[in-house]
């Protein structure tokens, strides 16, 4: 047994001084004295039972505020240990945050639903640490692995176009999500890339990124965003924003490369419902579960204390209403 809050118990000094003080009381008491013509009303009072039996309230009364204080205390117990299966996974999510993510062949635009589909992938894998890399031009990491579910959830909603130099540096935006990865000591890890164009910048090739990814046993899902054809577009125009029809241009021989080269898989998403289905995909696809016997179970005392302390309180109640009655 422990307590939550152990400096409670300085308080228990309390009962010790009023046990003093009831001490002095009674010898104190014994001084006075009284010339009567007979002693019968109160031989009784003073001696035999009844000189034991009036104590008994006081103590009981101690008893009780003891047994309250060390209910203040927050007595636990953590002797039972429990055997718990939990998902045992890193995931990184490399995003593209080049402008051609603003695309309207999704709702309301590529980036917003690739976000919107990805925090509930977050949501559904409560046991896994996570992080966000996004890459446009070039690459960063927006959150580095956590298992903190608010933090990785506000900072994806965060995930913007025009932050960074625009361009699409798959390569680059792989390699930093293995250097998120490449300390981790997972039974798996795995990278969700996601990308609506052409490698066309970067210092890195994708090839040689998807090689590292490979050294270091890290699976690659690559998710080719866009509709088939052609996808409507916001274009500035001396009138303002229209939307204009733009060409949709999708490497997928390079992203099926990356993903066969890693034992990871390619798919292609072309609407919001498509790429709800591919999470939801990978989220059946990815379990490794392992068991842990070392997690405890905090069993909470302080309620049988209290129920104690409140014994104690009504027995001393009774017990003062028995001695009025006595002769």
């Amino acid at each position: 047994m422990f307590f939550q809050y152990p400096k409670m118990l300085w308080l228990l000094a309390i009962p010790v001084l009023l046990i003093l003080h009831y001490i002095y009381r009674e010898i104190a008491g014994r001084s006075p004295h009284l010339r009567v013509s007979t002693s019968a009303p109160w031989r009784l009072k003073g001696s035999g039972i009844y000189g034991v039996v009036r104590h008994i309230p006081f103590v009981l009364r101690i008893a009780a505020l003891s047994l309250i204080i060390v209910a203040l205390a927050r007595p636990r117990s953590s002797s039972e240990m429990e055997r718990i299966d939990t998902e045992g996974i890193d995931i990184t999510f490399a995003m593209d945050v080049s402008t051609s993510m603003l695309a309207r062949d999704f709702t309301p635009d590529r980036i917003s639903a690739a976000k919107d589909i990805a925090i509930e992938f977050i949501a559904q894998r409560p046991s896994d640490r996570m992080a966000i890399v996004v890459f446009a031009g070039e690459s960063y990491t927006q959150c580095p692995l956590t298992t903190d579910r608010a933090t990785l959830i506000n900072l994806m909603k965060e995930v913007q176009t025009d932050l960074i130099e625009d361009g699409t540096a798959i390569g680059n935006g792989l390699a930093t999500a293995v250097a998120r990865m490449a300390d981790s000591d997972a039974k798996s890890r795995v990278i969700i890339l996601l990308t609506d164009g052409v490698n066309n910048s970067g210092e890195i090739a994708p090839e040689t990124a998807a090689e590292i990814a490979k050294t270091y046993g890290i699976r690659v899902y690559t998710i080719g965003v866009g509709a088939n054809g052609e996808a409507p577009y916001p274009v500035m125009t001396p009138w303002g924003i229209e939307v204009q029809k733009v060409r949709v241009e999708i490497d997928e021989d390079l992203l099926q490369n990356i993903a066969e080269a890693t034992g990871g898989r390619y798919f292609r998403a072309t609407d919001n419902t498509k790429l709800a289905e591919i999470y939801a995909e990978i989220n059946r696809m990815e379990k490794a579960r392992t068991t842990i016997d070392s997690f405890p179970i905090y069993k909470e005392l302080f309620p049988r204390w209290g129920l104690a302390a409140l014994v104690c309180l009504l027995l001393g109640i009774l017990v003062s209403a028995l001695i009025k009655r006595m002769p």
